[in-house]
């Protein structure tokens, strides 16, 4: 697995957690990526990930639900809708990383974590937002 899809991977991990337990501390978080990623870079990225889907939750979530016809975010598979907040994250405000690479992560992650369907219902609803949704600065 290539290093960045890994720090995406334990972003993933910490959102998955983040929906279940609001309350972690920041100290837990961070020791979390460091006994897992061991590269100072990487832990870089895995937290700004975590902590940009966290920035721009709101936006995130309004795109998400204009994006996914006919599905409320909270009817949704936990694992689904953080695979779809990190995309949608990496798509609108992380403008160093190729759309289509967010994309394809986003798919490789459905499918490792997700159902057998989660694949095609993260590809389509990240392809309507890409296609859809203008980056907003920042």
């Amino acid at each position: 697995m290539a290093q960045r899809s890994r720090a995406r991977e334990v972003a993933l991990q910490l959102l998955y957690q983040l929906d279940a337990n609001k309350n972690v501390p920041r100290d837990a978080i961070e020791g979390f990526v460091r006994d897992r990623l061991h590269h100072a870079d990487l832990e870089t990225f895995c937290l700004a990930l975590y902590d940009g889907v966290g920035a721009h939750a709101e936006a995130i979530d309004q795109a998400l639900t204009a994006a996914a016809q006919n599905w409320r975010l909270v009817r949704m598979a936990a694992v689904d809708r953080n695979v779809l907040r990190l995309g949608c994250y990496e798509l609108l405000f992380a403008p160093d990383t190729p759309p289509g690479v967010a994309l394809n992560e986003a798919i490789e992650l459905a499918r490792r974590y997700g159902s057998a369907n989660s694949p095609a219902f993260v590809n389509g609803v990240l392809d309507r937002v890409r296609s859809h949704a203008a980056p907003a600065p920042g």
